[in-house]
């Protein structure tokens, strides 16, 4: 059993939302955390239940009262399929002092429904797939080919990780964009996805993806919004010492998870082979995404940006940490680095002050290059305190 970095306890009594991507196991942790009695669950999945709970919200209260045991919390799996529900977890939160977990894999309902989001009276968590801080003997290549989706990583050969991709991918579009109606029309949109997976790691240039998807720009701006609400990726913007200046710069957007990106762009099969510029994307994107989702359990308050000086000088990750020096990150996918490698991330330093420098690559030996700490990409993590 996978320890999850996500720590929610039970004897709380404090609801909570727990949001995520469909597969990355918000069901089974709260199959861990809650495999009590005393629990009502509700799968707003199965159809039945949804049809039940959608003409009668008061169906919820009946089950409460018609139980034997008492009920110290309810679960409600996806409860971005009937929104109204909300006004009574609301009400018998309030009522009857019943904690309520409630999950979701998009947040895009409540937010545009005006859902009854709680009024502050549930905490809210996220969780991402499968992080290098629950995995110790993590192989990145293996990470970088078919991502750090649970199911996916339990399987056991490549053609079953891709076959589960290539699945995940068309389930998304169906469940998530078809079902809940998100798009006018489909076929734009599986064309933007694609695109997008080609596109990622690179700074959004939504007039020329327009362009390649058919459409507008400002609905590919709306497909990128779509792709964030049902946490299937997210931007990372430029970073500036001026606020102002950060929000008028274009940002990045990466997808949540390196297999699904190269199932959506249909890169499965490629062999993704050391000194490539295939593998140095990837490497950059698995390390991202480690860092970020590692640091979003640990230390919220931080804040990720990419950093492009204009001149054909870009460090790959600027760290914030609220009371801690500036953190920069150079990302090398080779297993040995050199001066030439990290020049732009010291010379950028020099202007900062006492900020961390870091290149993280693949390189097993620890070094330091002038005022760069040269690390292997765990030791990186472990630097930073996420492992």
């Amino acid at each position: 059993m996978i320890q999850r970095q996500l720590k929610i306890h039970m004897d709380s009594q404090q609801s909570f939302f727990l949001f995520g991507a469909r597969g990355t196991g918000k069901t089974t942790l709260l199959h861990q955390i809650f495999p009590s009695e005393e629990v009502l669950w509700i799968d707003l999945l199965q159809l039945e239940e949804q049809d039940t709970f959608s003409r009668t919200p008061l169906e919820l209260e009946r089950r409460l009262r018609a139980r034997k045991n008492p009920t110290r919390w309810v679960v409600i799996d996806e409860i971005q399929k009937i929104p109204r529900l909300l006004d009574e977890v609301h009400r018998l939160i309030e009522s009857d002092k019943v904690a309520f977990a409630l999950t979701g894999s998009s947040s895009r309902k409540l937010n545009r429904g005006a859902a009854n989001l709680l009024a502050g009276r549930a905490f809210v968590h996220t969780l991402h797939p499968l992080c290098a801080a629950e995995i110790p003997d993590l192989d990145e290549r293996t990470a970088m080919r078919s991502g750090m989706m649970p199911m996916a990583f339990t399987l056991a050969t490549d053609p079953e990780r891709e076959q589960f991709l290539r699945a995940y991918a068309l389930t998304y579009i169906k469940e998530e964009i078809q079902e809940e109606q998100l798009v006018r029309r489909l076929p734009p949109f599986r064309a933007f996805l694609e695109v997008a997976a080609q596109a990622n790691g690179k700074i959004v240039n939504f007039l020329k993806m327009g362009r390649a998807a058919g459409v507008a720009p400002a609905t590919i701006r709306s497909y990128f919004d779509i792709l964030e609400e049902t946490l299937i990726g997210f931007f990372l913007p430029a970073w500036h010492r001026s606020v102002r200046k950060r929000q008028l710069s274009s940002p990045k957007f990466y997808f949540f998870d390196c297999g699904v990106k190269r199932a959506l762009d249909r890169t499965l099969t490629i062999d993704l082979a050391p000194g490539t510029g295939a593998f140095g994307e990837a490497f950059e994107h698995f390390l991202i995404l480690e860092i970020r989702k590692c640091a979003i359990y640990r230390f919220p308050d931080w804040q990720f940006f990419y950093l492009n000086t204009g001149s054909d000088v870009e460090i790959d990750l600027i760290i914030e940490r609220p009371g801690l020096p500036l953190v920069l990150i150079e990302i090398k996918s080779a297993d040995r680095v050199d001066e030439r490698d990290v020049k732009h991330l010291a010379s950028l330093g020099q202007e900062m002050t006492e900020p961390l420098l870091l290149c993280a690559s693949r390189e097993k030996q620890r070094r330091r290059i002038g005022s760069v700490l040269c690390l292997h990409w765990k030791d990186a993590l472990e630097e930073l305190g996420l492992i």
